[in-house]
């Protein structure tokens, strides 16, 4: 027989609050980020109008260009 007890879901959120705490005392604060789904039918369809669109412009050589130069950071 293990000796070990299940814990309890009131202990797990102490251990969370506990240890946001902390992070609060050393000067950090929660932020909460909302970033598109990239695994939504929606985002990929977008993705495929959007990349049609750029090879479509007459701008396409300009627009890559740009993306490529900024798409490397540890170059810069």
């Amino acid at each position: 027989m293990s000796s070990t007890r299940p814990r309890s879901r009131t202990s797990s959120a102490v251990r969370v609050r506990k240890h946001r705490e902390g992070l609060r005392a050393a000067g950090l604060r929660p932020v909460q980020i909302w970033v598109p789904d990239v695994r939504s039918k929606h985002f990929a369809a977008q993705a495929r109008r959007q990349s049609r669109a750029i090879a479509q412009s007459a701008q396409e050589q300009d627009d890559l260009a740009f993306i490529e130069s900024i798409a490397d950071w540890s170059t810069t």
